[in-house]
């Protein structure tokens, strides 16, 4: 049972590493994107080089995060919708193999009275 408690909690401590990572990521592509957009204006100062570059990060981000978010909502949505879905399909197989036993076992019944 322990060694079920550690592999779950591995996978989450994975996970949680993962998303972490890929979110360090996001920040640096949207950082070298932000340095992409600011190097043809050469008349830029360089504060106001660092400002435009960390408004352009700080949007990018604001986007990132929020397609994240639809992301997650969209596939908690289809895990819930999937739940349900094997719920009913597996209650329907339930509902066979009991009709069919009771069937089957009805049947071996009648045949043993003849």
């Amino acid at each position: 049972m322990s060694d079920l408690f550690r592999s779950e909690h591995d996978g989450a401590l994975g996970n949680e590493i993962e998303g972490y990572l890929l979110w360090q990521a996001t920040v640096a592509e949207a950082e070298q994107r932000a340095r992409d957009f600011t190097l043809p204006m050469e008349w830029l100062t360089t504060s106001q080089r660092a400002d435009i570059e960390q408004r352009y990060t700080a949007e990018s981000l604001r986007c990132a995060r929020a397609d994240l978010e639809r992301i997650a909502a969209r596939c908690r949505s289809l895990r819930a919708e999937y739940e349900t879905r094997y719920q009913l399909l597996r209650r329907r197989c339930v509902v066979w193999t009991l009709t069919l036993s009771i069937g089957i076992t009805t049947f071996r019944e009648i045949l043993t009275l003849l």
